[in-house]
């Protein structure tokens, strides 16, 4: 068992869009398709199990143990706009022969349903926390770049530094050896912590690339509660570096 694809049903798509998110830094890819597939009630059609995952099973609510897996949903756009395709699951591969046979599957899947465009979707972890959230971008073909200028996103030099890692780079990188358009948007986030915040602002964006509305409600609501979390820890950092400050100069008033 390399690579196991459970075909759950065949759909009738036009063209669609791919767009990828699974986990990785400040879980953004994952926040934002998990999302998109719950908002738009987008349907699952294929699983997808391999032995390049983490060698465990899933605990649901009933105690039931399920198989580790990654999955594709389908959307039909019943307004004339493109039709979506999603990556969402799990895990990504525990090794690097994992990521390409992996990344491989996904590909065969947009080939066989005639994609000609990809986003995948990341965060890119700067080790700090933001006051404000923002995108970079990354394409894997030069001429894509004019079309996304107009939307609230950067594109930096050499950035992200040290490239993109896992399914988010590797879509890119070997979607264009076939042939398709790909396009990796990037919330900017700490890297230390699920960051909503940071997938709000990247919903957004593709929301107005993909002329689709959803609700952000519930991403807003769990980016409350990680401001409340932020808060906390940020007093704690004040209050330990206090206590480090009033130890500091005892030791100097003794020595």
């Amino acid at each position: 068992m390399d690579v196991i694809r459970r075909e759950i049903e065949k759909v009738d798509l036009k063209s669609p869009i791919y767009i990828e998110g699974l986990p990785g830094v400040g879980y953004v890819g994952k926040l934002v398709v998990d999302h998109l597939i719950k908002e738009l009630h987008a349907k699952k059609i294929i699983e997808i199990y391999s032995k390049y995952f983490p060698p465990q099973v899933l605990i649901d609510n009933n105690s039931v143990a399920h198989l580790v897996k990654n999955e594709v949903y389908a959307w039909k756009n019943d307004k004339g706009g493109d039709d979506l395709l999603f990556l969402a699951g799990d895990f990504q591969s525990v090794s690097s022969e994992g990521h390409y046979e992996l990344t491989n599957t996904y590909l065969d899947i947009a080939e066989e349903y005639n994609v000609k465009r990809i986003y995948t979707i990341g965060g890119y972890g700067v080790g700090y926390i933001l006051e404000k959230p923002s995108i970079i971008c990354a394409v894997n073909n030069e001429s894509l770049l004019d079309e996304l200028k107009g939307y609230n996103i950067e594109f930096k030099k050499e950035e992200p530094g040290g490239g993109i890692v896992g399914a988010a780079g590797l879509m890119l990188g070997l979607g264009a050896l076939r042939g398709i358009e790909g396009i990796c948007i990037m919330g900017v986030t700490s890297g230390y912590l699920v960051d909503p915040k940071s997938a709000q602002e990247v919903i957004k964006t593709l929301c107005q690339i993909l002329d689709i509305e959803i609700s952000l409600e519930d991403l807003e609501k769990r980016a409350e509660d990680m401001e409340e979390i932020i808060k906390k820890l940020k007093e704690a950092e004040y209050t330990a570096k206090g206590a480090v400050k009033e130890k500091d100069e005892s030791f100097g008033y003794y020595i």
